[in-house]
């Protein structure tokens, strides 16, 4: 994690100021219907010094803005996205709440109003693709979610996969690929976080590859297929139908937004206001066992693979 460009200034800002700029980048009646974004925890009156960017509002970052004397985290996901009863330190949402409130530490989310903005999420998944110029991929409640556009040149989909990875913050899963690594790809939608809702808006595009994270078994296997059955009606050859999938991992996908929003706040904020990335890596996942590219010579093994002629 690139965590090296800090801005740094004793004097600070009262948070509502802070808010208010947060705002106008990503106005908060830009988000879903369903989200839940905004000031979270926190005085409007309070100083804020220093603030920690993070995806999200776990116990590990709060603890990490403590000790780093953060007086305001801003996380990408919401903390209260659903109601809750209770805000008691034996449940989980309860102790971040009390950490924040005991600690002096607010908290504000941007999330689907991140994920619309101009230079917001989209934009920076479609920057570490290789992107310049892009477009919208969809339009949901009247706002611009996804981006898609064209490589300066073309490049394979084993090498665009690499590239995203090399610009990501590590994770066990690391990037699925589905397609044939030596494919030619240029025209490249995007979309942070979970895509499976955009996997129709990809393939009416023309995108070549749909870069997003979070692909469920069903919904990525049947546009695979109708990806091979268009190719097959085209008389292609098998396995290059379009759009190819890559799913980078809901985290680290959305993680290359931070690096952004950092230098944005920079900008605006000006020597004010410390800022930093979190360090805590929030991705739920810790291990693999057993992860290697399929080959034909390897066909599935183990007490329950299907045995030859599809018998159990």
């Amino acid at each position: 994690m690139d965590n090296s460009r800090e801005t740094a200034g004793p004097d600070g800002l009262p948070l509502h100021e802070v808010v208010s700029v947060l705002e106008r980048l990503y106005p908060p009646d830009t988000a879903q219907s369903w989200d839940r974004v905004g000031l979270v925890a926190g005085d409007p009156d309070q100083r804020v010094r220093h603030v920690l960017l993070a995806v999200d509002p776990t116990l590990e970052v709060v603890a990490e803005a403590v000790a780093t004397g953060a007086d305001l985290v801003l996380t990408h996901h919401p903390l209260l996205l659903r109601g809750i009863h209770s805000v008691a330190t034996s449940t989980a949402k309860g102790a971040t709440i009390t950490d924040l409130v005991v600690n002096d530490v607010a908290l504000y989310c941007s999330h689907t109003n991140a994920d619309v903005a101009d230079l917001g999420v989209g934009h920076a998944l479609a920057r570490a693709c290789g992107l310049d110029l892009t477009q919208p991929l969809q339009v949901v409640e009247g706002q611009d979610l996804g981006r898609v556009g064209d490589l300066p040149r073309p490049t394979t989909l084993a090498d665009l996969a690499t590239r995203l990875h090399a610009a990501m913050p590590p994770t066990a899963g690391g990037v699925r690929v589905a397609g044939p690594p030596g494919a030619v790809v240029r025209r490249v939608a995007v979309l942070g976080g979970a895509g499976d809702s955009a996997l129709a808006a990809a393939r009416a595009c023309g995108a070549d590859v749909y870069v997003t994270a979070d692909l469920r078994h069903h919904p990525a296997l049947e546009a695979r297929e109708e990806a091979r059955a268009d190719a097959r009606g085209r008389g292609a050859e098998p396995g290059t139908g379009t759009p190819y999938l890559v799913d980078a991992g809901h985290w680290a996908s959305e993680w290359l937004w931070l690096p952004l929003v950092r230098d944005l706040l920079a900008e605006r904020l000006g020597g004010s206001v410390s800022l930093s990335l979190s360090t805590v890596r929030t991705d739920p996942w810790d291990f693999v066992v057993g992860a290697r590219p399929p080959a034909e010579d390897h066909p599935p093994t183990g007490p329950s693979a299907p045995r030859p002629g599809g018998m159990p």
